[in-house]
């Protein structure tokens, strides 16, 4: 994807550097392909009453045709190998074109202020953006992007303009550079090969993203105005490592990235290599690498990049990005299609980790100030019991097909890991009575995430089979930072001293009590700090797929004696510039 066919010479022009956000890790050299889809300006005037009707119908049909779109887009990715990033995206967008907030509202507008159409939808996009970005949740507020994409549709459909953005160059590798890139976007650039993407909007969960990381192409993202300030066919160097854009590099500059970008290949070939060969360090421990997964079409980047097994299915994200709550036999299926596709490796199951700022069907819109620590993930489970055992069932069923495992997410106090435990026994007793088949001794664990957690490790172990630690939101919940929120995301340090310190204290605690643990938060996938868990004590980590062989190669050149004497000096300091010191010496 990222192969020139022919040199790319640097130009006699001015060379500046644009800084954004790292969105998707690698180096691409390539001409810039601009794309405008901006928000559109719309014009506003007077509908007279008698013409009210008539508007009001062209709004109609401006949904459906958007609507028909998105039905075109779908037939195109059935059978088709693409992440499952884009249909989960894609669903998105038509439930929110489908919610009577903007499939209906607006003809009331309409109807009330006798205005146009146009402006009707820009009125109504306003008012839910602004609800959006009221949410503590970073994946919500990011959602407010969403909404802006599926009204410059509507609208596009209102003008009768086409929605697809041009493609003109691809001549030589091409740096998509736009403002915003919608999934529906992204659908119709994967047919063709981008050297990387370049987006003045977005952050770490934007589709442009994630969608770059699931097709492994660099990306650079918040760059505020990198669309206006760019050229067409502008030579570009795009730092997906570094979160910079270099414009008209120098020849010194260019060969240097030039050798970046061909080490960076190689590296990746050669760590193809590792697939089959099992994670074990240079003394002779074997360690355990696990995959991360929302879907069931994430089973294809576990396999290939050989995964010991699964050990974090996010389950909630098969309640979200639709208009109903999945069945039981829905649910099954899904479970069941990982369990038989691991082929007996072990798959991890998260009950729904949903929060009290996630609008989902029949769980009502209750209010929270601060959802993060409001009515979630466990909570969430207890208040609404029927969903809770509809899922429990759902999961028993599949264990029957595979070596299913159920975790229990945000546990907080034994009391919370009784009601669990009662729940998963009564699941239990209704299939047993109905004579349905299910695993009797399935594994049960509980996922540590916050700092009463891990004081309390040693009573949950008593009760539980495993443990699985959560470092995102330890940090955050440990630092009280949210390092999506821009005026302090800079203080969210996976480093600190106490964080390290709680990490290492929940390894040690589970080692005590003979129960399994892992990692599976974004540490777990940290080059950096792979020796320094590993010194810590950890033999499972979990992560994303596409970090497996990475994290892997570092393992097979650790001694568990120096990770562990590093580990020691690390616990023994409070200042993070010490800790830096000593993992660059471990890293060495």
């Amino acid at each position: 994807m990222n192969a020139i066919t022919e040199p790319l010479q640097p130009e006699h022009k001015i060379s500046f550097v644009l800084h954004g956000v790292a969105a998707a890790p690698g180096i691409a050299i390539a001409r810039a392909q601009l794309v405008s889809n901006a928000t559109l300006e719309v014009a506003h005037y007077d509908v007279a009453e008698s013409e009210v009707a008539a508007e009001q119908l062209r709004f109609d049909n401006a949904i459906l045709a958007v609507r028909t779109e998105f039905e075109t887009l779908h037939e195109r990715m059935k059978g088709d190998d693409a992440p499952a990033d884009f249909t989960a995206f894609l669903d998105v967008h038509w439930m929110i074109l489908t919610d009577a907030q903007l499939a209906k509202e607006p003809k009331r507008i309409i109807a009330e202020q006798r205005c146009n159409a146009e402006w009707a939808v820009t009125q109504q996009m306003n008012t839910l953006v602004e609800q959006f970005e009221q949410f503590e949740d970073a994946y919500l507020r990011e959602r407010s992007h969403d909404v802006v994409q599926v009204v410059e549709r509507i609208v596009k459909a209102l003008m009768g303009k086409p929605s697809a953005l041009p493609i003109t160059n691809l001549a030589h590798a091409s740096a998509l550079v736009a403002h915003d890139l919608s999934p529906a976007d992204v659908i119709h650039f994967k047919e063709t090969s981008f050297a990387a993407f370049v987006t003045d909007a977005g952050g770490a969960t934007s589709h442009t993203a994630i969608v770059a990381r699931s097709l492994g192409i660099p990306a650079v993202v918040a760059l505020h105005n990198a669309r206006s300030l760019l050229r067409e066919a502008e030579l570009l160097i795009v730092d997906g490592d570094s979160g910079l854009v270099i414009v008209n590099p120098d020849a010194h500059v260019l060969a240097e990235y030039e050798l970046k970008q061909q080490t960076q290949v190689l590296e990746k070939q050669k760590l193809k290599r590792l697939v089959s060969t099992r994670a074990i360090t240079l003394d002779g421990v074997t360690v355990d690498l696990n995959a991360n997964i929302e879907l069931p079409h994430d089973l294809k980047g576990c396999i290939e990049f050989g995964a010991d097994g699964i050990g974090l299915f996010r389950s909630e994200f098969l309640f979200l990005h639709r208009e109903d709550l999945p069945t039981e036999d829905e649910q099954f299926e899904a479970y069941k299609t990982v369990a038989e596709g691991m082929k007996g490796q072990p798959v991890t199951i998260r009950t729904f980790d949903l929060g009290a700022d996630k609008r989902m069907p029949g769980l009502g819109d209750r209010p929270s100030e601060n959802p993060a620590l409001g009515l979630r993930a466990i909570r969430l489970c207890l208040a609404e019991p029927k969903l809770f055992m509809t899922q429990l069932r759902a999961i028993l069923r599949a264990s029957a097909f595979g070596k299913v495992r159920i975790l229990i997410p945000m546990i907080a106090n034994s009391h919370e890991v009784r009601q669990a435990l009662a729940f998963i026994e009564r699941a239990k007793v209704e299939l047993s009575t109905q004579k349905i088949a299910f695993d009797q001794s399935v594994p049960v664990g509980a996922m540590i995430e916050i700092p009463a957690a891990v004081i309390s490790l040693p009573h949950f172990a008593e009760q539980l089979d495993f443990m699985s630690i959560g470092t995102n939101d330890l940090i955050q919940y440990t630092l009280a930072i949210d390092r999506t929120d821009d005026a302090v995301a800079h203080m969210y340090d996976s480093l600190h001293p106490a964080v390290l310190k709680l990490v290492a204290m929940a390894i040690r605690s589970s080692i005590k009590a003979n129960t399994p643990i892992a990692v599976c938060g974004e540490m777990a996938g940290e080059l950096r700090l792979t020796r320094l868990l590993l010194g810590f004590g950890l033999r499972n980590f979990s992560m994303h797929p596409k970090q497996l062989l990475t994290i892997k190669q570092r393992i097979l050149t650790s001694s568990i004696a120096d990770c562990e004497a590093a580990a020691a000096k690390v616990l023994r300091t409070d200042e993070p510039e010490k800790i830096s010191v000593i993992l660059a010496k471990l890293n060495a």
